[in-house]
C-alpha cells in the first residue's frame, strides 16, 4: 500500500432533491421507524431483564440510591423508570439485592395500581429517544464521511433492521449503549480532526455517556480506537516529531473531554463513584465465570468463541448479509477504498473482536452497534457501485436487493425480537434462543391461545417473574416435569427448553427432555409451544 497521505474523501454526488430535502427524508426514517416500535408496545408482555432495569432506575429516582445491582449503569435504567415516576407510581419496598429482588420489584411497580399495559408503554417509551440519537449518528456519520445521499441510505438499512427495532422497543440497556458508543466514535473522530474545546467537550460528554449506559463500552470502545489509530499510524506514517506535535495540540482539548467525561460519570452515580467501579468489577466477575449459553443445539457456561459470528448471521436480513458482503469485498480489494472506509471498518471490527473473547454469550443485543458500521460501509459501497458502474444488472439486482430486504422487515413485525433469516431454518430455536428468539415475550399470546380452546389448567414453567394468572388470564398454572410431559396442556418457553434446563443436564446427562421426543407442539407466537396431552377420564381439561 503507498504510504502518500490520502486525500480527504468527497461525499458522494446526491441528487438536488435529496440533496435540498435530505434531513425531511431522514426525519420521515425515523418516524417510520418509531412508529412501528412503539406499535409493539402492548402487543408483548415485559421480557426477562425488564423488570429488574425498570425497578433499579425507581430506586434511583426515588431513594436517591442504587443499591439493587450495580452491574449495569443507571441511565437507561433511570429512563426507563421515568415515565411510570411520572405516572406516580413509586418504589414497592422489596428487600434484598441481586437480580432476583430486582425483578420482584420490578413486576410489583408494573402491575402498581393494576394499570400494567400504561406502566409498560411508558418503561418502553423512555428508551426511544436513545433510538432517535443512533439514528442521528448514523446520518451524521454518513454525510460527514460520504454524503448525505449515503447518509439516508445508511439510516433507511438502520431503521429498517430488525434487531434494532426490537431492542429500541424494550425497557434495557442495549439501545442507550448503542446510541452513545456510535456518539462517542464520531465526536472523537471530529475531535480528531479539529481538536477544539467545543469538540472536546462533545466527545468527552458522549464517551462518559457511553460509559454510564452500559459497560461493555469500556471494551468496545477503546478496541474500536485502537484499531482506527492503528490504521491511522499505517496509512499516514507519521514521524516522531509529528506525532508529539499532534499530541501537544489535542491535549489541551482532549484533557477538557476527560474532565466532561468523568462530570457526566460521577454525576449520574450522585459522585458515589466507588459504586460505578464495583459495577465495573462485578461485569468482569460476571465474565469470568461464564453465563449460561446455548447455540447450534449445543449449551455452555463459558461461551463460544464463534456466537456473536453465527448470532449476526442468522439475525441479520439476508439480503443486507449479501449487500454488505459484498461491500466489503469491494473495500478490501483496493487500499485507497480501505483507507477511506477504515474508520467504520475499525468501530466494526474492535466491537466483534471484544465479543469474540467473551463469555457471556447472550443475544445479537450485545453487539448492536455493529449495525452503525454494517449500514454506513454497505450504503457507501451501494452509491460506490452505482457511480462507477454502468447502468447494468448490479443495478436490478441492488434494487431487488434492498426491496427484499424492505418486504423482511416489515414481513416479521411486529416480532422484530425473535426474527431470524433463512439459514436459521424453520426451527430456529436449533441454532439460537434467549433474547434473541424467546425473551418471555409472547406470555400474552399464550394466554390468548389457552382461553380460546378452554384450558383450565396447564403445565407451564415461565421464564419471567410476572402474575399469569390474575394480570394475564392464565388459567391454572401448574410446575413441570422436563422428563416427562403432564396431561392436559403443556406449555414450554423456547429458551427454557433449550437453555434453562442446562443444570439438568449437567447432573443427569443421559436425562432425555420430554419436547425432544415428542412430535413438534402448536407454535404460539415465536416463542411458545403448546401441546395437548389427554387427560385420564375426570382430568382436568
Amino acid at each position: 500500500m503507498s504510504s502518500r497521505k490520502p486525500k480527504r474523501p468527497q461525499p458522494a454526488a446526491a441528487p438536488p432533491l435529496v440533496e435540498r430535502r435530505a434531513g425531511l427524508f431522514a426525519i420521515l426514517l425515523v418516524l417510520i421507524a418509531s412508529a412501528r416500535i412503539a406499535s409493539t408496545y402492548t402487543v408483548f408482555n415485559h421480557t426477562t431483564d425488564e423488570p429488574a432495569h425498570i425497578a433499579a432506575g425507581m430506586e434511583w429516582l426515588d431513594r436517591h440510591a442504587y443499591l439493587y445491582e450495580p452491574q449495569h449503569p443507571p441511565l437507561a435504567r433511570v429512563a426507563a423508570a421515568l415515565g411510570p415516576y411520572l405516572l406516580g407510581i413509586r418504589s414497592q419496598g422489596t428487600p434484598g439485592t441481586g437480580f432476583a429482588a430486582e425483578s420482584l420489584e420490578g413486576a410489583k411497580i408494573l402491575y402498581s395500581g393494576h394499570r400494567y399495559g400504561l406502566t409498560l408503554a411508558l418503561a418502553r417509551l423512555g428508551i426511544l429517544p436513545f433510538f432517535w440519537i443512533a439514528c442521528a449518528v448514523v446520518y451524521f456519520w454518513g454525510a460527514r464521511t460520504y454524503g448525505r445521499m449515503v447518509a439516508l441510505t445508511a439510516l433507511f438499512f438502520f431503521t429498517f433492521l430488525p434487531p434494532v427495532l426490537a431492542h429500541a422497543g424494550l425497557a434495557t440497556t442495549d439501545m442507550a449503549l448503542t446510541a452513545f458508543l456510535g456518539a462517542a466514535f464520531l465526536t472523537g473522530l471530529q475531535w480528531a480532526d479539529r481538536p477544539t474545546w467545543k469538540n472536546g467537550l462533545l466527545f468527552g460528554a458522549a464517551t462518559g455517556l457511553a460509559a454510564i449506559s452500559k459497560f461493555s463500552s469500556l471494551a468496545f470502545f477503546p478496541a474500536a480506537v485502537a484499531l482506527a489509530l492503528a490504521g491511522h499510524l499505517f496509512f499516514q506514517r507519521p514521524t516522531m516529531s509529528q506525532l508529539m506535535a499532534s499530541a501537544k495540540e489535542r491535549l489541551p482539548s482532549f484533557a477538557s473531554a476527560v474532565a466532561a467525561g468523568a462530570l457526566i460519570v460521577a454525576s449520574i452515580y450522585r459522585f458515589s463513584l466507588p459504586t460505578f467501579f464495583a459495577g465495573i468489577q462485578a461485569v468482569a466477575q460476571h465474565n469470568a465465570e461464564g453465563h449460561i449459553a446455548y447455540l447450534l443445539g449445543q449449551r455452555s457456561t463459558s461461551g463460544f468463541w464463534y456466537f456473536y459470528p453465527v448470532v449476526l448471521a442468522v439475525k441479520t436480513p439476508l439480503a443486507l448479509l449479501v449487500l454488505a458482503g459484498a461491500a466489503l469485498w469491494w473495500i478490501l480489494r483496493d487500499s485507497a477504498r480501505i483507507r477511506r472506509h477504515w474508520p467504520v471498518l475499525a468501530f466494526t471490527a474492535g466491537i466483534l473482536l471484544v465479543a469474540l473473547f467473551s463469555r457471556i454469550n447472550i443475544g445479537v443485543r450485545h453487539i448492536l452497534p455493529v449495525y452503525f458500521g454494517l449500514s454506513l460501509f454497505t450504503a457507501a459501497a451501494v452509491a460506490g457501485w452505482f457511480e462507477r458502474r454502468p447502468r447494468t444488472w448490479i443495478h436490478a439486482a441492488i434494487g431487488a436487493l434492498t426491496i427484499w430486504f424492505a418486504a423482511s422487515s416489515l414481513r416479521c413485525h411486529p416480532d422484530n425480537l425473535a426474527y431470524t433469516n433463512l439459514l436459521a431454518g424453520s426451527a430456529p430455536e436449533k441454532v439460537l434462543a434467549d433474547s434473541d428468539l424467546d425473551w418471555g415475550q409472547d406470555m400474552k399470546r399464550l394466554s390468548a391461545r389457552l382461553r380460546e380452546v378452554g384450558a383450565r389448567q396447564v403445565t407451564f414453567d415461565p421464564i419471567v417473574l410476572a402474575d399469569s394468572e390474575g394480570e394475564m388470564g392464565f388459567p391454572r398454572i401448574a410446575p413441570g416435569n422436563p422428563l416427562a410431559p403432564s396431561p392436559g396442556w403443556n406449555a414450554v418457553s423456547l429458551s427454557y427448553w433449550k437453555v434453562r434446563r442446562l443444570g439438568l443436564l449437567e447432573t443427569h446427562p443421559e436425562a432425555i427432555l420430554w419436547p425432544d421426543r415428542v412430535a413438534p407442539g402448536e407454535r404460539v407466537g415465536k416463542g411458545m409451544m403448546l401441546w395437548y396431552f389427554p387427560p385420564p377420564t375426570g382430568g382436568p381439561k
